[in-house]
């Protein structure tokens, strides 16, 4: 007992020391783990979105379906300003057909059908 008086130095300037080594380890892993989480979740976002066949959008930001078969033309309805203040701020707006000529966007691909190949040996 008599040569244990070092102990009561180490306890008490040392324990401070020891305590925030260990906090700052546990922050550490901590960051670690919402790190890899969140690069997860931006795999898994990824390989959702990879899989989503393209959107058929016009440049006029409508869909395909908006779009006449024959002349291509945009049928979607669109409000245009009719009447400005004195800032150029539009203050009144009225429903007019898009102003598309033709569609843009990328073609979707048809549904092909594949029989399956079988092997009769």
């Amino acid at each position: 007992m008599q040569n244990l008086w070092w102990i009561i130095p180490v306890v008490l300037f040392g324990g401070g020391t020891i305590g925030e080594r260990i906090k700052d380890a546990t922050d550490r892993r901590h960051k670690r783990k919402l790190d890899l989480i969140k690069a997860d979740e931006r795999k898994q976002s990824a390989l959702a979105s990879a899989n989503r066949p393209p959107e058929p959008i016009c440049g006029c930001t409508h869909h395909l379906a908006m779009h006449g078969r024959d002349d291509g033309k945009c049928h979607a309805e669109v409000e245009t300003p009719s009447l400005w203040d004195a800032d150029r701020q539009p203050l009144q707006f009225e429903s007019q057909q898009c102003n598309c000529q033709q569609y843009v966007g990328p073609e979707p691909l048809g549904t092909v059908y594949a029989p399956e190949i079988t092997d009769l040996r």
